[in-house]
C-alpha cells in the first residue's frame, strides 16, 4: 500500500491529479484486493465432504486438468435437478463462483440428452430428500448445432423445483436461456456472479455476460455450492473458486 501512495503522490506532482480522485482510486483499488484475497479455492479431491445424489464420482486426470468426474447413474425415473454433488462446506450467498467445467453424452444418453453441466447455488434442504436451489447450467450438444432453435438454448437458468427449464420455457420464452459457443467434452470457464434476486453468467473469460437473470426465484437466500448434471451426462469439474 506505501508503494501505492507513492505512486500516487509521483503522480499528483507530475500531472497534477486531484487529491479527491486519487483517495476514491485507492479506495477502489484496497476494496478490489480485498475481493481477490477473499477468494476461496475449494477442493474436489475430499470425496468424504461431498453429498452425492443420483451420481458417482471420481478423482482423474482429463485433458491436462485434475478433475472430478460426475456421472448420472439415477434411474430412468428420476426427475431433471436430482443429479447433484453438494459440497457440504461450502456456504455461499453473494459473490462469485469461477470453475473449469466440461459435459458430453454418456452411451446410455436417451435421445434428447444434451450433456448437460452446471452450478446450484444456494443449495439448501429441508430433508436428505427436498433440496432447493439455483442453478446455471449448459447443453454442450447445442452450442454448434444446425438447428438454431436448439443453439438459442444453450444456457439456462433454472430453480429448483418450483421453477424447471419446462415451465419457464413455456412461461417465459427466451428470457432464462441464451446462445454460447460451446463444444461438448472440451472444457469452458464458467463464472456465475450473484447479489441478491440477481445473478449473471460469463462464459469463457467474457467480459459481458451471455445470460442475465434478475429475478432469482427463491430471492435473497444462501445455501452450498452443487455440482450439476442432467440426466444420460458425463461430466468434469475443475479450479473452482468463490468469491465473496
Amino acid at each position: 500500500m506505501q508503494k501505492l501512495w507513492k505512486l500516487f503522490r509521483a503522480s499528483v506532482q507530475r500531472f497534477g491529479i486531484q487529491p479527491g480522485f486519487i483517495v476514491l482510486t485507492v479506495l477502489a483499488l484496497i476494496f478490489t484486493a480485498g475481493l481477490t484475497q477473499g477468494a476461496q479455492t475449494i477442493s474436489l479431491e475430499a470425496q468424504n465432504d461431498m453429498l452425492l445424489r443420483n451420481v458417482k464420482t471420481e478423482s482423474v486426470t482429463y485433458k491436462d486438468r485434475k478433475a472430478l468426474r460426475v456421472t448420472d447413474t439415477a434411474a430412468s425415473n428420476v426427475p431433471d435437478g436430482e443429479r447433484l454433488v453438494i459440497l457440504n462446506k461450502t456456504n455461499f450467498q453473494d459473490g462469485a463462483i469461477e470453475v473449469e467445467m466440461t459435459g458430453e453424452l454418456a452411451a446410455t444418453a436417451v435421445e434428447g440428452a444434451r450433456g448437460f453441466v452446471g452450478i446450484a447455488f444456494r443449495v439448501s434442504a429441508a430433508s436428505n430428500d427436498a433440496f432447493k436451489y439455483e442453478c446455471f447450467y449448459l447443453r454442450p450438444t447445442n452450442g454448434r448445432a444446425d438447428d438454431q432453435v436448439r443453439r438459442n438454448h444453450s444456457t439456462q437458468y433454472i430453480s429448483f423445483p418450483d421453477f424447471p427449464w419446462q415451465k419457464l420455457r413455456k412461461e417465459f420464452p427466451e428470457k432464462y436461456e441464451s446462445y454460447v459457443d460451446l463444444l461438448p467434452g472440451e472444457w469452458t470457464k464458467v463464472k456465475i456472479e450473484a447479489r441478491g434476486d440477481k445473478a449473471r453468467l460469463y462464459v469463457n473469460d467474457s467480459s459481458q455476460p451471455v445470460l442475465v437473470v434478475n429475478d432469482l426465484k427463491l430471492g435473497q437466500s444462501q445455501g452450498k455450492i452443487a455440482l450439476w448434471v442432467g440426466p444420460g451426462t458425463i461430466a468434469h469439474f475443475a479450479n473452482l473458486r468463490i468469491s465473496k
